[in-house]
């Protein structure tokens, strides 16, 4: 049956995804954003496809949640501030807009007359913050641990590796669950936690469908490149294209879960299509961690670049060190798994930049900001 989709953040690089496949699969889209110049430039304009709804408002502003609620039945929260590092300085802005903003629309579903029935909210998997370990040293081995966030003082040490909670033995990374230990690192993770508890929460009292998909480090054609708070493909993209080093923090070995942004539309659309009665909640990533010095590699040979990404032993407070998606839960919920590998990913976003203005880099501009504030060593 065919869904009336509110999709807020519509008109960035996920909510244009699932647009795409919403409209293919015979829904009806309508795009709440307010075109927040850090995502899409100075004075940017938005030109929906044929067939989609474009209201141009702010998650923040009431009456413009009101306006676009009108005759949905699924809304699909995607509205948020994303940047790890810059959330460390901007606390009221990502509070506002992440907080206050699901606040704001679950407001209006407890007071209003609406036709929503389901949920479907975009989080993180920042919530788990180191995510999930295993130890070896201790009785029995291969116990699950979850080392508490790395402290600044640590990383100033070039201590880059979690050690185990409970013996303080090396510990070595292993999928993370979603019923395993919650320990938010920045102040963008304890947003994205406390949207998860408020849609819980409410979609609980009202009787709503919900489904809460924890996402991992997205990346595709489309993503924004004028953002240098977020995105470290687009960043380097960038740095590639205009001739310039690709500096890695840490020693290079910290590893994320890459997945493309159509395997995350696909799933999205899932929870869309099948609302989630009683609650859901899932990771969303590729399942395979890799390592950061890896997919700048990848990304220097796929762009035809000869320059070789070089370890700055930087680091940012908050980053963290390993983390990558246990699937399960997904797959039970809707028999579905990311298939786009991080080759073919990569191949098709290296493809799409080529197709795009060079815009300017803003790292310098970005690291500085953080090292004013103690944030970045």
């Amino acid at each position: 049956m065919s869904k009336n989709i509110l999709i807020t953040g519509g008109a960035g690089f996920i909510g244009t995804h699932l647009t795409r496949l919403a409209k293919a699969a015979g829904h009806s889209v309508r795009l709440l954003d307010n075109l927040s110049p850090q995502i899409h430039g100075e004075n940017a304009a938005f030109a929906p496809p044929e067939g989609v709804e474009f209201v141009l408002g702010d998650v923040t502003v009431r009456a413009d949640i009101e306006r676009a609620l009108a005759g949905i039945d699924t809304v699909v929260h995607l509205a948020a501030e994303t940047g790890t590092g810059q959330s460390m300085y901007e606390i009221d802005r990502y509070y506002r807009v992440n907080v206050q903003g699901t606040a704001v629309l679950l407001d209006i579903l407890a007071n209003t007359k609406t036709e929503v029935r389901n949920i479907v909210l975009a989080s993180s998997r920042s919530v788990y913050g180191e995510g999930a370990y295993v130890c070896h040293d201790c009785e029995p081995s291969g116990q699950r641990c979850f080392p508490n966030s790395r402290l600044p003082a640590d990383l100033a040490a070039h201590d880059w590796t979690p050690k185990c909670p409970r013996c303080g033995a090396g510990i070595a990374e292993t999928a993370t669950r979603e019923d395993d230990k919650l320990s938010p690192a920045s102040i963008y993770a304890a947003t994205k936690l406390a949207q998860e508890e408020m849609i819980r929460i409410a979609a609980t009292s009202q009787g709503l469908a919900y489904a809460i998909l924890r996402f991992q480090n997205v990346y595709g054609e489309g993503q924004s490149l004028q953002n240098p708070y977020t995105g470290i493909l687009s960043i380097f993209s960038t740095r590639l294209r205009l001739g310039l080093s690709l500096p890695v923090f840490e020693d290079g070995e910290e590893t994320r879960d890459f997945v493309h942004v159509e395997d995350v539309a696909n799933a999205v659309l899932r929870f869309v299509e099948k609302p989630a009665l009683s609650g859901a909640l899932a990771n969303v990533g590729y399942g395979e961690p890799t390592s950061i010095m890896e997919v700048a590699t990848l990304l220097a040979q796929l762009m035809g670049s000869e320059t070789k990404p070089h370890v700055t032993a930087q680091y940012r407070v908050g980053d963290i060190r390993h983390n990558f998606a246990d699937l399960a839960a997904l797959e039970a919920a809707t028999g579905f798994r990311p298939a786009i590998s991080l080759e073919e990913g990569l191949g098709r976003f290296c493809a799409w930049v080529e197709t795009q203005p060079i815009p300017q880099d803003m790292l310098d501009k970005a690291n500085a900001e953080l090292k004013a504030r103690n944030l970045m060593g």
